[in-house]
């Protein structure tokens, strides 16, 4: 082979070399892009948190990733923080400006938390059937007849009561009662009851249960009820 036939020769390997690599950069990318809108969709979602209403456990800015498997396949259970539809009335107005361009891509194939104004982040306090009320001469919220200590929730200076406002409501079946843990910046359930749905959450508006808080990093941590928060619930509400 001559010089010159030698020199093409290289060139065009050099040429197929790169046409692969893009070739199997971009089957790469169309395969993680699909992965992640199948992992959206079906099991596995990221979500923003707007606002102080659940701190300490979650702060402004955290993203959360949320269990979608909750409540079509596993059923919510009380402490658990879930993720649904406002129900109506339950958010004020933020101006934030929708996802533009490349954000909106990334977010729509999960790639990216959701942003957008119409989910509601707190935690589950009572399922259907559990009688909910506040509260106790120590101020603790009752489900069932039954104290519960809550080791999650924060309180101002000064203040010994779980709820600034007293109420006394039973969890209609396939509904929710739900509270933020930031109890005297947050409007939950207790905030609601002048809304149609009386406020309590439909089972079918739950998007998920949050699992893990996973940005930033220094905040990482798995989520969920602390042991023995609800202890005694079930077996006083089968009396």
């Amino acid at each position: 082979m001559s010089e010159a036939e030698a020199s093409t020769s290289t060139r065009r390997t050099r040429r197929g070399g790169v046409v692969g690599f893009l070739r199997d950069l971009l089957v790469i990318l169309v395969v993680a892009f699909l992965v992640s809108f199948l992992l959206k969709t079906f099991l596995v979602r990221s979500f923003f948190i707007p606002s102080e209403s659940m701190e300490n456990t979650l702060q402004i800015d955290d993203r959360i990733l949320v269990n979608q498997l909750v409540p079509d396949l596993v059923p919510v259970q009380r402490g658990d923080i879930v993720v649904f539809k406002d129900p109506g009335g339950w958010l004020y107005p933020r101006s934030t400006e929708p996802p533009q361009g490349f954000e909106r891509v990334l977010q729509s194939v999960g790639l990216a938390a959701d942003t957008s104004n119409e989910y509601v982040v707190k935690r589950v306090i009572g399922i259907g059937g559990d009688h909910v009320e506040c509260c106790d001469a120590q101020g603790r919220v009752m489900v069932n007849g039954v104290p519960i200590d809550e080791p999650y929730i924060v309180k101002p200076e000064g203040e010994d009561r779980a709820s600034a406002i007293d109420f006394d409501v039973t969890v209609p079946e396939g509904s929710l009662w739900v509270m933020g843990d930031n109890r005297y910046q947050s409007k939950d359930s207790r905030y609601n009851q002048d809304q149609p749905g009386k406020g309590f959450v439909p089972d079918d508006e739950v998007v998920g249960r949050a699992f893990v808080l996973n940005w930033p990093l220094n905040h990482f941590t798995w989520l969920g009820t602390p042991e023995g928060t609800f202890t005694g619930v079930d077996a006083a509400k089968a009396k």
